[in-house]
């Protein structure tokens, strides 16, 4: 009787055991609580060996990520960067044109350097030249064409001087048209931000050499030594430098989903460190940021009170489409807020600022641009502005009274 009462108890057991088993497996013991998706959280930049660097958003201008982006250092053939965005400017005003030959003097045969191996007195079309430059970095392509629009290399090198100083590019000294070894010969990477940033909007029309993967000349097959256009997807430029003295460099620039961005890296230690950190600040980029083109330029946005004008009324926006960057996923909390310069009073110059718009995002302002008449706007005429005065009296009580409510 009593084994009979034993094997019931352990069949019995048995049985609980395996129903609470069976409830373990079927439920989880830790619930998974119904919460919203949150928003993606912006880590911090990549530390990248080397000396500086900046990424930029190229439409907005926003910076992503510096580390020293104002010291003065060695450029190298970075250089060369400043010496096409000069001939692109010649190209355009029609001072020179792709198909002129150029003819190859000694010092630019004699240049040392990278080089695009051409002969002196040889007669070499401009377009080669450039291709030699951007592709080959070739300082005897160079400096042929430094003597070519500007009859010497120093002429030229004070035309890019000053074209610096007209983008801003307030920390940058250029000596040469190649980037060769000088103490006086200087820039920092927000300057080649800057300038790389002035090269794809302002002469989008000669970027291409940049994307280029080998050069051909006088039967030297050279690649492009931008290893980015190999190496990752979305690269498409643009220039390379390297001496002992500035280390290894690049302003690399990419383009995904409309978005572009610009990474220049200055003193890293090797060619493929200055490589791989390039990849490693646009995948940072373009994973945690996105670019929205908020407003078209010289589109009407708000319409102003204008007092004492010929006329009362006023259109303003922006000179240039603007674009903000913005942490990924959040651009539907932008807030819009318009502040008027009030009052405005005639006369009014088309370009005046009149006004802002700031995006607000979680409460702080991350973008802010001018706004600006869109017209002109002459003083009234004697009656227009006497009737005005009077109106504007009887406007700025109603304003203060206003506030008085509000305020109390």
């Amino acid at each position: 009787m009593q084994r009979n009462v034993t094997i019931f108890n352990m069949v019995g057991f048995i049985l609980t055991l395996i129903t609470i088993t069976s409830t373990s497996w079927a439920s989880p013991i830790i619930p998974i609580p119904n919460q919203p998706l949150q928003p993606m959280v912006t880590p911090a930049s990549p530390n990248i060996d080397a000396k500086g660097y900046i990424l930029i958003d190229a439409n907005s201008g926003k910076v992503l990520a510096e580390k020293n982006p104002d010291m003065r250092m060695a450029p190298a053939s970075l250089t060369k960067l400043m010496s096409l965005y000069i001939i692109s400017g010649a190209l355009k005003s029609g001072s020179i044109h792709l198909d002129d030959k150029v003819r190859i003097s000694t010092k630019a045969w004699r240049t040392g350097g990278s080089r695009m191996f051409v002969k002196v007195n040889d007669e070499v079309p401009a377009k080669d030249l450039i291709q030699g430059i951007a592709v080959a970095s070739g300082n005897d392509a160079s400096v042929a064409m430094a003597e070519y629009v500007a009859g010497t290399e120093e002429a030229f090198a004070s035309m890019m001087n000053t074209q610096a100083k007209t983008l801003g590019m307030n920390s940058s000294h250029f000596m040469d048209s190649t980037g060769l070894p000088n103490p006086n010969h200087y820039s920092t990477p927000r300057d080649f931000a800057t300038l790389a940033r002035a090269l794809t909007q302002v002469y989008p029309e000669d970027y291409k050499y940049f994307s280029e993967k080998w050069f051909t000349f006088n039967g030297i097959r050279q690649p492009n030594r931008n290893r980015l256009l190999w190496r990752y997807q979305y690269a498409d430029g643009l220039k390379t430098g390297h001496t002992d003295d500035a280390g290894y460099c690049l302003v690399a620039s990419a383009i995904k989903d409309k978005m572009r961005l610009i990474s220049v890296i200055m003193g890293s230690p090797s060619d493929n460190a200055r490589t791989e950190d390039s990849i490693r600040l646009l995948t940072y980029g373009f994973r945690f940021f996105e670019t929205h083109k908020l407003y078209d330029g010289k589109k009407a946005l708000a319409e102003a009170r204008v007092w004492k004008g010929d006329d009362k009324q006023i259109s303003l926006g922006f000179e240039d489409d603007w674009y903000a960057t913005l942490p990924a996923g959040q651009s539907k909390n932008m807030q819009h807020v318009i502040k008027l310069n009030e009052p405005i009073v005639a006369p009014i110059v088309k370009g005046q600022v009149c006004g802002s718009i700031d995006v607000v995002l979680n409460n702080q302002v991350v973008a802010s641009k001018p706004l600006v008449a869109l017209t002109n706007d002459p003083k009234g005429s004697i009656f227009r502005r006497a009737a005005d005065a009077m109106s504007f009296r009887f406007y700025k009580i109603f304003a203060k009274s206003n506030d008085q409510v509000n305020n109390g």
